[in-house]
């Protein structure tokens, strides 16, 4: 079975594990152990009967949830398959564009949906900042913060200059979530005053849905009239809005995710730190970026046999290859059987 590019693979790492898909500790995905929510799975069932309707067109309702929670017209928001179903769309109108100016290490879907409108890319390593003497309002700039893999947060006052230096600025916002509100630094709030900024969020990873596929983007609504015209109708099934209404509105799981993470975050770092040949890197997200002296390929696959952990390999990403691996956040006694298989591994 084919390696795989994104983490969250139990299929082919229970194959090498020769163990059920069930039985595989996953730290290659980065989902919230808190959830599904309770109440988005209330609202789930509360839905099965209306399996036999199509679901909303203009998901009005869903746009309504999202409109109050993050105080905006209904019509600044377009609900998708995913925050993946709108990148395909954001890469279709980049690729309008000159170029592209990726911040790298960058997400490896960035790449696959540049590629597939043969959109011009230019790499700008994450250690620099974007040239402010170089031609950019024919450009794009897409970026991701907080930043996979590294989980270093942007502060908003980084990004907001390149809004007046670039044609279209995408933030992806996958992981702000996991930012505490008197910390997070999402552009979301300044959005109505820039036309050419696109904010995509993620409901899948905060709320432990990635099974659902559940995303938004938030931007000018003629540029998300265009957007839907492009894709096919009703993207976002009825059990995905339903539970994403739900989990909106339940504040608290949100502040028990918020109380959560921090702690949780800090006692893994601590225990990979004193691994000899791991380095963790400080993170703002539910993830943490490792340097290993050895081949990390190697350690994915040891894991897996003898310990039925999956890590997830950074080969997708060609800046850092075979010397970087990443774990997501669990809680206790998940990030406990990590670093015990780590030290024997």
């Amino acid at each position: 079975m084919r390696q795989p590019a994104h983490g969250g693979n139990l299929a082919w790492a229970a194959a090498l594990a020769g163990c059920p898909p069930d039985a595989i500790l996953d730290f290659s995905a980065s989902i919230s152990p808190l959830g599904p929510p309770n109440s988005a799975i209330a609202a789930i069932k509360s839905q099965i009967g209306n399996l036999k309707h199509y679901p909303d067109p203009n998901y009005s309702e869903l746009r309504l949830a999202l409109s109050h929670f993050h105080q905006l017209p209904p019509e600044w928001i377009l609900p998708g398959n995913g925050s993946a179903e709108l990148l395909t769309l954001i890469g279709r109108e980049l690729a309008q564009l000159a170029a592209t100016i990726l911040i790298t290490p960058a997400f490896g879907d960035y790449y696959r949906t540049l590629a597939a409108y043969n959109a011009k890319v230019l790499e700008c390593p994450l250690s620099l900042v974007v040239d402010k003497g170089q031609r950019t309002k024919d450009k794009g700039l897409l970026l991701n913060n907080p930043h996979n893999p590294t989980g270093k947060l942007f502060s908003r006052d980084y990004i907001l200059p390149y809004l007046e230096q670039f044609a279209l600025v995408v933030v992806d916002e996958a992981f702000m979530d996991f930012v505490p509100p008197n910390e997070e630094q999402s552009l979301i709030p300044v959005v109505q005053e820039y036309p050419n900024l696109v904010v995509l969020r993620s409901l899948t990873k905060f709320y432990s849905l990635p099974g659902l596929r559940l995303g938004y983007a938030i931007a000018h609504p003629d540029c998300l009239a265009k957007w839907q015209l492009w894709r096919d109708p009703w993207p976002v099934n009825t059990l995905a809005a339903a539970a994403a209404i739900a989990a909106l509105q339940d504040t608290e799981f949100q502040q028990q995710t918020w109380a959560w993470l921090p702690p949780a975050r800090n006692q893994l770092f601590q225990g990979l730190a004193k691994i000899p040949g791991l380095q963790p890197q400080a993170s703002a997200a539910n993830f943490l970026l490792v340097e290993s002296q050895e081949s990390t390929l190697q350690l994915q696959q040891q894991l897996l046999k003898y310990h039925q952990i999956l890590i997830r390999d950074c080969l997708s990403f060609k800046e850092l290859g075979d010397r970087f691996f990443r774990v997501a956040v669990r809680e206790e006694s998940d990030n406990q059987r990590l670093l015990t298989a780590l030290k024997k591994s």
